[in-house]
């Protein structure tokens, strides 16, 4: 973006990274509470049956899931044509607001309403703030632009979940949800104050963006990406009972095991940004085939410390270099319906992650064991692969057009 210091641009950047950071802290710090909630909001199901209770808190993992995947394409659709700055302003207002509902409702049934509202401005901030930071940095960083945005998500794996989790096994989940709220609140007059005006695309309308949506190599894309997440969600969302039911570690173990995934995250998104660049299709298959090693290691060795923590770690790698990936796929295939697609890829991860969250529970709850969620992610891998295998062919044969 001409006239703005690299000063100024990597404030911004920072600015929409902090924004990440909040939106990965709140949506995956449940994952290292599970028992705590579990404990709280369902006690006589706790008391009978601990595997089931945490398999039904993992409804609170699918219902924020579900409300990225309604409102990411609904709002993107919608306000393509305001300005983004301003539009980003108002979805961390209601994710502040949203966060302070999901700790302060007394009952699992309105907390679990008040995770998929939350859920709802996830994909129209991450598809917004990656197309301000892919202007901001300029042709041919586009993807490194995209990974510096979602870095703030792998980032808050590192730091944010595992010290929001010490802190709701300490003080209490609710205060853990408060302290997520203050990021959201931090990050808004971060956004106010650094990131520069930048219009919305005065010539969208609604049948524009929803023209996306006609393209093939669109729902191809979508689809690899969800499928991969779903593996990833599958094995993430129950981390806190594999850390102390299989390789029988205590609790305050969990938090340890959060930062390796996050470190693995992290450093997967760098790296793929950077490869989505060069080679956009073969980051996908490079991610995929790491996706199976990893998967298949967790399996089979997560019952002793190491096994456990270097399998998550290729784990979170992995899946997170998919995204730049996917996310640079899109921006390929959309033509002038970038808002909406930007916005829908992360619809359709956290379709994977409700898909996995589901499907790891489902065979939690039937007796399968706390490893069995890492088999339902190795069978996710197979149509993922078949997916992108699909769409390089397609594209061959019907090179895409915009």
């Amino acid at each position: 973006m001409s006239g703005l210091s690299p000063a100024r641009v990597r404030l911004a950047l920072l600015a929409l990274a902090l924004g990440g950071f909040g939106i990965g802290t709140t949506e995956f710090v449940v994952m290292g509470l599970l028992d705590n909630v579990a404990r709280d909001l369902l006690p006589a199901l706790y008391a009978s049956s601990h595997e089931d209770a945490v398999a039904q808190t993992g409804w609170l993992i699918t219902a924020y899931a579900l409300g990225v995947v309604v409102g990411a394409p609904t709002i993107a659709a919608l306000s393509a044509r305001f300005p983004r700055k301003q539009l980003l302003l108002w979805l961390l207002v209601a994710f502040t607001l949203a966060t302070v509902l999901s700790a302060v409702l007394p009952t699992f049934e309105l907390v679990l309403v008040a995770r998929f509202v939350a859920g709802l401005p996830h994909g129209a901030y991450f598809g917004i703030a990656t197309l301000v930071a892919a202007s901001l940095m300029g042709e041919g960083k586009r993807g490194r632009g995209v990974a510096i945005v979602l870095s703030g998500l792998t980032i808050a794996n590192v730091v944010g979940v595992p010290i929001i989790t010490l802190l709701g096994q300490q003080a209490g989940w609710r205060v853990a949800y408060l302290a997520v709220a203050s990021i959201f609140a931090l990050t808004f007059v971060a956004v106010a104050l650094a990131v520069p005006l930048q219009p919305g695309d005065p010539k969208a309308t609604l049948k524009r963006e929803l023209r996306a949506f006609g393209r093939s190599q669109v729902w191809l894309a979508l689809l690899t990406g969800a499928i991969g997440f779903g593996g990833f969600f599958a094995v993430y969302s129950y981390v806190s009972p594999v850390v102390t039911q299989v390789t029988g570690q205590s609790e305050s173990f969990v938090p340890i095991a959060l930062v390796v995934i996050g470190l693995g995250m992290t450093l997967g998104n760098l790296v793929g940004g950077r490869a989505a660049d060069h080679n956009v299709m073969g980051t996908i298959f490079v991610c995929f085939g790491l996706f199976v090693v990893a998967l298949a290691s967790f399996a089979l060795t997560a019952h002793t410390t190491a096994g456990l923590l270097i399998s998550l770690f290729v784990v979170g790698g992995a899946a997170s270099a998919l995204s730049p990936a996917v996310q640079s796929r899109l921006m390929d295939v959309a033509g002038d319906s970038q808002t909406l697609a930007a916005a829908a890829n992360h619809a359709a991860l956290n379709l994977g992650n409700s898909l996995g969250a589901y499907l790891g529970g489902v065979t939690i709850a039937a007796g399968l064991g706390y490893l069995s969620p890492a088999i339902v992610g190795l069978l996710l891998c197979v149509p993922g692969i078949g997916l992108a295998l699909f769409s390089v062919v397609l594209q061959r044969r019907r090179p895409i057009r915009l």
